[in-house]
């Protein structure tokens, strides 16, 4: 999210997991596609290596891998390890065959222990964490649209009016960002008007 506008929206049924959005999206060199454990599939985090874009998300509790080695960790900015390593189980590593980053990080903040899988291996830990934490504001878009465009009961049953529905909540969400932008740009209008 460049602009905090989204460029991707992908309309599914309940019952297709979410990380076959993967399948749809066209990456693009030198971007991050920063995501929750529940996308972690290696074959689909494989084809955004292979596309020189970069993914950060957490790491699965039951991972099996081999450490090839360590880096320099700073624990002082909450830097638990910083480690290249490879995946062990045989279907995970000819999924993705080339080797990942795991970064463990203490977040002071919230007082919680992360374990982050990436392949950019450019950046600092500490970044990668924060990279991480920008996430949230993809949680937040969607608290906005349920708390400002109330779509919990829909005006048809029909697909095509669940969708108009969605699309006329999100274009308000997108102006709406808009004009925050333009008049926070201006401070003389940005104390007059709070969304």
């Amino acid at each position: 999210m460049k602009t905090a506008i989204p460029e991707f929206i992908l309309f599914s049924n309940a019952d297709v997991h979410d990380v076959n959005a993967l399948d749809f999206i066209q990456f693009e060199t030198n971007s991050f596609y920063i995501m929750d454990r529940g996308y972690v599939d290696y074959k689909r985090l494989y084809k955004i290596h292979c596309c020189d874009a970069f993914f950060i998300t957490r790491a699965k509790d039951n991972m099996n891998y081999r450490r090839l080695y360590s880096h320099p960790k700073d624990k002082d900015k909450g830097v638990v390890y910083d480690q290249t390593i490879m995946l062990n189980n045989y279907y995970a590593g000819k999924d993705y065959p080339e080797k990942i980053r795991l970064i463990k990080f203490y977040d002071v903040e919230s007082g919680k222990t992360l374990v982050f899988l990436t392949n950019n291996f450019h950046l600092k830990a500490t970044d990668i964490a924060q990279l991480y934490k920008h996430r949230w504001k993809i949680e937040l878009f969607f608290k906005w649209i349920k708390q400002h465009l109330k779509i919990k009961s829909f005006w048809g049953q029909s697909e095509n009016a669940v969708k108009t529905q969605v699309w006329i909540a999100v274009s308000v969400y997108v102006l709406v960002a808009i004009a925050k932008r333009n008049l926070c740009s201006n401070k003389a209008f940005a104390k007059y008007y709070k969304f």
